[in-house]
């Protein structure tokens, strides 16, 4: 029970990456009061885990109907997987990708905190994955997105203590901390991968 927690933690810390979100909060508020900060946080994490706890519920039978066999989804959901880790790794960290998207006319609490920041491609990727009902039971798909609020916990707490943190690690420790998360994130998707053609020639 353990081993299975610490995996999907560490699955879940790598695609939502709340650390790499730090820099990105701080670009969008930066003239905002603490309040209202406090606000945009709470919100942001609101919405991003609403968005992946849809995707947990309804992900699945939305394949279900458009009759996409969840194999095929699981490889080509690693392989996306795969290529956003390529990105993390050697494009543009996290960070600086996402603080160039800023538009200060956008609810900045929705677009880019809680997408594509913290509910990204990957996270909804992921959720889908670590819920399949077909592999897992109702207790684990709990299990599941427990540990994945668990994640938005830290991240909503990590926007709080922005600040702080920030004067610890900088631009730069943020951005090589994504790179790291980015490592393992393609380790993460060669393995779906391989359970997604492996599933496939079984049946």
């Amino acid at each position: 029970m353990f081993q299975l927690f610490f995996t999907k933690f560490i699955a879940f810390f790598t695609v939502i990456d709340p650390i790499g979100t730090i820099p990105v909060f701080i670009a969008v508020t930066a003239k905002m009061s603490k309040d209202r900060k406090v606000s945009v946080a709470k919100k942001a994490t609101l919405a991003a885990s609403g968005v992946l706890l849809f995707f947990i519920a309804v992900g699945e039978v939305i394949l279900e109907v458009i009759k996409i066999p969840m194999s095929n989804f699981q490889i080509a959901g690693g392989i996306v997987l795969f290529l956003f880790a390529l990105t993390m790794i050697f494009g543009e960290s996290k960070p600086e990708e996402e603080i160039s998207h800023i538009d200060k006319k956008e609810d900045v609490a929705i677009f880019p905190l809680a997408m594509p920041s913290l509910a990204s491609p990957g996270a909804i990727l992921a959720v889908m994955l670590l819920t399949e009902k077909s592999k897992y039971s109702v207790q684990e798909q709990v299990l599941t997105s427990l540990i994945m609020l668990t994640v938005m916990g830290m991240a909503w707490l990590f926007m709080l203590f922005s600040s702080k943190i920030f004067d610890r690690i900088g631009n730069s420790g943020a951005a090589l901390i994504s790179r790291v998360m980015g490592l393992i994130l393609s380790a993460v998707a060669v393995n779906h991968i391989l359970m997604g053609l492996r599933a496939f020639f079984e049946n």
